[in-house]
């Protein structure tokens, strides 16, 4: 197969300087504000996003560490399949965050529940709709034991470059 390439359509503003110390999902960072500057030639594309409450951003990883296979996500004390984790050294380093639209002003999004560290490259945004998105879960693997954690979890620091 051959190599798949993207091309940033922006870039993610947050008050998160480095990965240490960001929360480690949008659930953990409630109410912290952000903003989404889309680049000019893509602004146009953001025709009709306000009329949604939430979207999903779709972010590259640029700071995270070399990939592996299993690791120790945060969260937990024990290496698991990196498959089975949300942590940001993964083969292709793609993250995707749901945020809550606050308002737009030409091409900057402002957005809250930002768990992104400031300057992250943007790939693209979707519109989050409950209707599609969102599934009744019956299991939560490994995390189920550790969800009470989610509240007070920052990164660490341990899959930065």
């Amino acid at each position: 197969m051959h190599e798949i390439k993207y091309k940033p359509i922006g870039i993610i503003h947050s008050p998160f300087k480095e990965p240490k110390g960001t929360p480690i999902q949008p659930a953990a960072a409630k109410g912290i504000g952000g903003k989404v500057e889309v680049f000019s030639e893509y602004a146009e594309g953001l025709k009709d996003v306000e009329g949604f409450s939430h979207i999903i951003l779709v972010c590259h990883f640029h700071l995270s560490g070399k990939p592996s296979l299993k690791v120790k996500p945060f969260m937990d004390n024990q290496m698991r399949g990196v498959f089975a984790t949300r942590a940001p050294s993964r083969p292709n380093p793609i993250g995707i965050s749901i945020v809550r639209l606050v308002k737009i002003e030409d091409n900057i999004l402002h957005v809250q529940d930002v768990d992104i560290v400031d300057g992250t490259p943007l790939l693209d945004i979707k519109p989050y709709v409950g209707e599609f998105d969102e599934n009744e879960v019956y299991k939560v693997g490994w995390l189920e034991k550790n969800m009470h954690k989610l509240p007070t979890s920052k990164d660490d620091g341990r899959f930065i470059k």
